[in-house]
C-alpha cells in the first residue's frame, strides 16, 4: 500500500474511533453504567498502583463523572483522568463558576487526595479535535514503549486539544524522559506534566509490589461528559513540527484527604 494509501486508512480509522467516542457521550449514563460493570477487568494493567488503588481509582473517576453529567450545564465537556487518587480534569466549560463548580463537585467524591483543574472557559470542543485527541493518545503511548529507559505502564496519557497530560508515580528523570518523548511526537501542542514524583528506591519496590502473575487486561477507555460535538471533520497530515513546549501542571490542590 502506498503511503497515501495508508494515511488515507488511519485517517479513516481515527475518525471512526472519534464518532465512537463521540456517541459514548450523547449516551452517558449508558457508558457510565457499563463503565462500572467493566471495572473489575480493567483495573490490572501493570504499573506502580496496587490492584486496590487501581479500583479506587476507577470508582473515583465513575463517581466523578456522575455527578458532574448531573450538575454541570449541558454545554460543558469534561473529562476525568485519576492515578493513584490524583484527580485530573480537562475539557472545555462555558464560564469560570462552572470550572469552579467542578473542582468542588470532584473533591465530594470519596478518596479523592489531590486535583489538578486544567479546564479551559472556552466552548466544547469539535469532533475532528476529539477524534485528533484520540489519535495522539495512541501516538504518545507507542512512542513511549520504545523507550528502555522507561515503561510505558507507568504513565497515563490524557490529550485535549492536542495538549498532552502526562501522570503516574515516577522519577524525575523518568518523568523527563517521558515528556520530552511525548514533545517530539507529531501533531503535540504541549506537554503537561502532572507527575507525583517518588525517588529510585520508592520506585523498585512499587513496581515489584505491583508486578502481575498473570497477562493484564487493557485498561478501559475514560468516558467523557459533555456535549455532542459537531460532524465537521477535515484531516491534514503533519510532516515536520519542533518540539512542543513542556510544562508542569497547574497548582495541585487538595482533595478530601487534604493530601497533595
Amino acid at each position: 500500500m502506498s503511503r497515501y494509501g495508508m494515511t488515507r486508512a488511519l485517517a479513516r480509522t481515527t475518525l471512526t474511533i472519534g464518532f465512537a467516542a463521540s456517541l459514548c457521550a450523547s449516551l452517558q449514563g449508558c457508558f457510565l453504567a457499563l463503565a462500572g460493570a467493566a471495572g473489575g477487568t480493567a483495573l490490572v494493567a501493570t504499573d506502580r498502583r496496587t490492584v486496590g488503588s487501581q479500583t479506587e481509582d476507577r470508582e473515583i473517576q465513575v463517581k466523578a463523572l456522575a455527578d458532574l453529567g448531573k450538575q454541570l450545564p449541558d454545554t460543558a465537556h469534561v473529562n476525568v483522568a485519576v492515578f493513584n487518587q490524583r484527580v485530573l480534569i480537562t475539557g472545555e466549560v462555558p464560564d469560570d463558576a462552572s470550572k469552579q463548580k467542578a473542582e468542588s463537585i470532584v473533591r465530594g467524591v470519596t478518596n479523592v487526595a489531590s486535583i489538578v483543574n486544567e479546564l479551559a472557559v472556552q466552548p466544547a470542543s469539535s469532533f475532528s479535535s476529539r477524534a485528533n485527541d484520540s489519535y495522539l493518545e495512541g501516538r504518545v503511548k507507542a512512542e513511549l514503549i520504545a523507550y528502555k529507559d522507561i515503561s510505558a505502564n507507568n504513565f497515563k496519557v490524557v490529550s485535549e486539544r492536542g495538549t498532552i497530560y502526562l501522570m503516574g508515580l515516577v522519577t524525575p528523570e523518568e518523568g523527563n524522559i517521558a515528556a520530552n518523548a511525548t514533545a517530539g511526537v507529531m501533531g503535540v501542542a504541549q506537554v503537561v506534566k502532572c507527575y507525583q514524583y517518588i525517588d529510585a528506591q520508592q520506585a523498585a519496590v512499587a513496581t515489584a509490589a505491583a508486578a502481575p502473575s498473570a497477562p493484564a487486561a487493557p485498561a478501559a477507555e475514560a468516558p467523557m461528559v459533555g456535549a455532542v460535538p459537531d460532524s465537521g471533520v477535515t484531516s491534514q497530515p503533519i510532516d515536520h513540527q519542533p518540539p512542543a513546549p513542556v510544562t508542569n501542571s497547574s497548582a495541585t490542590r487538595p482533595g478530601n484527604s487534604g493530601a497533595l
